[in-house]
């Protein structure tokens, strides 16, 4: 089967910019937006990815996944009623508001998702910065203190990161992306998001954009201090019970397959391209979903990629 591509969706934010026009060459919706998300996979209630091209062309993920599944995706995989995975590229141009997700075991009294994530660095500009977890001695109670006092961002631990490093957010995580970066996520299928500290600014229809400081509280591991940028397990970037994200450097004319012929992956482009048997040429930014039995993809000149697979 010829691998399946969507189109993207693309989310205005106060934070966004026009980088996925610039550095992809994507046609956003209208030239002044700043646009802040490219969902790439997507399958939530009412945001969807649409095939855009092949046998499947004008039908949703949504219905590949209920009516297909054997068919593209293969045999063994989770019983949910959505495509469990959520691929976003993000352009951050002013930093995001620092925030959590709630974890598993708090997630449903909290009136949530949870949701684990993980991004990999695609471009960063000179002093760009994430705010992962907290500073060491940070407890909880000088958070509540910050919060109270508008200086939040002086408890939050701030990394430097490099473009091609990775870093795994599990639920719990306090984290924000700062400006200036152009990031590929991959998480689970969850839209739940609790802002504790938005920099004092406003949204774009002039407002404060709500906070959700008891649900945040209620979130927040207060023992996560000072967590780096991950290390790879050879290929690996992360593996955890939702997803499994590899990253590969090709040389020109190598392949990239399935790892498991009998189930599919999603492929993005970090640099370079790939080509299909069909002769379609995915450059960076694009995503594919190779479905089980797709015969590999070959990389036309150095080229860098990312799979991700269900556990």
């Amino acid at each position: 089967m010829a691998p399946i591509t969507f189109t993207p969706l693309y989310m205005d934010r106060v934070w966004g910019g026009r980088e996925l026009e610039r550095v992809y060459g994507r046609t956003l919706p209208d030239a002044t937006t700043p646009i802040g998300e490219a969902w790439e996979i997507v399958d939530r209630d009412p945001e969807q990815s649409v095939v855009n091209s092949g046998p499947f062309a004008g039908k949703s993920l949504h219905e590949l996944w209920s009516h297909h599944r054997g068919e593209i995706f293969g045999e063994g995989l989770p019983d949910s009623e959505r495509f469990p995975i959520l691929i976003k590229i993000l352009d951050s141009r002013d930093d995001l508001s620092i925030q959590v997700h709630p974890p598993v075991d708090k997630a449903d009294e909290l009136g949530g998702e949870p949701k684990t994530e993980m991004w990999v660095i695609a471009a960063a500009d000179p002093g760009a910065r994430l705010y992962v977890g907290l500073k060491n001695g940070v407890a909880r109670s000088d958070f509540e203190a910050a919060i109270a006092d508008g200086t939040v961002e002086k408890a939050v631990h701030a990394i430097a990161p490099q473009p091609g490093e990775s870093i795994f957010i599990p639920s719990g995580r306090l984290h924000a992306i700062g400006a200036g970066l152009l990031i590929h996520e991959i998480q689970q299928n969850s839209d739940t998001t609790y802002r504790v500290f938005d920099w004092n600014r406003m949204g774009l229809d002039g407002k404060p954009r709500a906070l959700h400081v008891e649900q945040s509280l209620a979130s927040i591991d207060f023992e996560d201090f000072e967590p780096g940028m991950d290390v790879p397990n050879g290929d690996v970037l992360a593996e955890c019970p939702y997803f499994r994200t590899s990253r590969h450097e090709l040389a020109d004319g190598a392949l990239l397959a399935n790892p498991d012929p009998g189930r599919f992956t999603i492929v993005g482009v970090v640099e370079g391209a790939l080509v299909s048997t069909d002769n379609r040429r995915f450059v960076k930014g694009d995503y594919i979903l190779q479905p089980k039995g797709a015969s590999p993809l070959v990389a036309d000149g150095n080229t860098v990629a990312l799979q991700v697979e269900l556990p």
